[in-house]
């Protein structure tokens, strides 16, 4: 199985990060590696992400997951299974503590994920980047209050 993985702990409640991570048109705001997100996260739904990583390419995702404030998962890739993606946004509480543990994570698989794979760049710093992104935004917002 391949992946890339980020991982982060957020000084803040899961239900306020949940708030930034589903508001994906602000993602560019505090993510420098997103260009762009079309569309809304609604359980079904096709957002088109643009992003720094691919320039010039919209990488089309369904959602197919919601469980609100602990999973979001979005899936893209090939007809017929050839080439799949799935990108995890998890949330989890840390136990006697106002924080959240972040976790990213996209694993790909398929038929032909081996040709596929040589192609894709290192997506780890991106990924990094979006996770710290998301626990500045995410602790300014808590902190403010």
């Amino acid at each position: 199985m391949h992946f890339f993985e980020s991982k982060a702990r957020i000084a803040a409640a899961p239900e306020a990060v949940w708030k930034h991570l589903v508001n994906t048109a602000a993602w560019p705001d505090w993510d420098s590696g997103v260009e762009g997100v079309d569309g809304t996260v609604v359980l079904g739904s096709t957002l088109k992400i643009r992003s720094a990583a691919a320039p010039g390419r919209t990488f089309p995702v369904k959602v197919t997951t919601i469980d609100e404030p602990r999973t979001l998962v979005f899936t893209g890739g090939m007809p017929l299974g050839l080439f799949k993606g799935v990108r995890t946004y998890s949330l989890a509480p840390v136990a006697g503590a106002a924080e959240t543990d972040f976790t990213m994570r996209e694993e790909y698989t398929g038929a032909m994920l081996g040709m596929i794979w040589k192609s894709i760049p290192d997506l780890n710093p991106s990924f990094a980047q979006f996770a710290s992104g998301l626990k500045a935004v995410s602790e300014n917002v808590s902190s403010a209050r």
